[in-house]
């Protein structure tokens, strides 16, 4: 009976759905964390009629036909990357994007990876990095005294140092952040820890100063929240479990048919 197999892959896609969801609402309170969305498609359909043909030789052309679908499939797993809230850290090297661009990100074996998350340190050796001690590319380095340390909406990174001919206060610069770009940041790969690795779904970053054309701005002491909506995954966590239900029904109502004709037979 085919409706036990359509039955089960319907209890699969809510299964894969409920898994989503329950990563969302894992990462409510992740840094920089975007919402992914499950998305399905209809499996094969197996024609038991065809439509537009005759129904016998020389006779009238059948307006409809009988098609029964197999079932549903998870097509994709989308990353939504809507802008998150920003929440105010007071931190100096915490840094919200604010519109479209990611961070760069340099990892130990020379890899270039993206990322929201703007909650950034010093090294030992006064380099800008992440929570887990990867570079920040362009590199920004600070000296030991500087102080007041300003990071523009447009990147540049600036610091006060004491001048000891004048003994005043003076600004220098200490670089400038730059944010990339994609065609297509659904096609972006999540490895966790907040990082995003290029694809050939996403196509090659393009990389600009904040604050242009195209591209977001900077936001000095204050972070980008996650973009779970609470309230929406409680809703669509309801919907996947009643649909996993209905599944559920399915397959016990056919094995319940299957029984009654099996009792029939004997």
């Amino acid at each position: 009976m085919r409706a036990l197999a359509i039955a089960a892959t319907g209890m699969d896609a809510q299964q894969t759905n409920l898994e989503v969801i329950a990563n969302n609402i894992a990462n409510i309170n992740t840094t920089g964390f975007k919402r992914a969305r499950a998305e399905f498609s209809d499996l094969l359909y197996q024609t038991e009629r065809a439509a537009g043909v005759p129904n016998r030789a020389n006779q009238a052309i059948v307006p409809e036909g009988a098609n029964i679908g197999l079932g549903v499939k998870t097509s994709a797993v989308r990353n939504l990357h809507l802008q998150g809230q920003l929440a105010e850290t007071g931190n100096d090297l915490d840094v919200a994007l604010i519109g479209k661009g990611f961070f760069q990100i340099q990892t130990p074996d020379g890899g270039t990876f993206y990322t929201r998350a703007g909650s950034f340190n010093k090294n030992a050796d006064g380099q800008l990095v992440t929570i887990d001690g990867y570079t920040v590319t362009p590199g920004i380095v600070f000296q030991q005294d500087d102080t007041d340390i300003e990071i523009s909406r447009s990147g540049l990174v600036t610091a006060k140092v004491l001048n000891a001919a004048s003994g005043q206060m003076e600004v220098q610069e200490r670089g400038q952040l730059q944010i990339a770009n994609f065609v297509n940041e659904a096609g972006l790969q999540p490895l966790g820890d907040n990082l995003f690795a290029q694809t050939p779904a996403s196509g090659e970053p393009v990389v600009d100063n904040p604050d242009t054309q195209g591209f977001g701005y900077l936001k000095q002491n204050y972070l980008e929240s996650s973009n779970v909506d609470a309230v929406r995954e409680i809703t669509e966590l309801i919907s996947a479990q009643r649909a996993y239900e209905m599944n559920s029904k399915v397959i016990t109502t056919a094995d319940e048919m299957a029984s009654i004709v099996s009792k029939n037979l004997k």
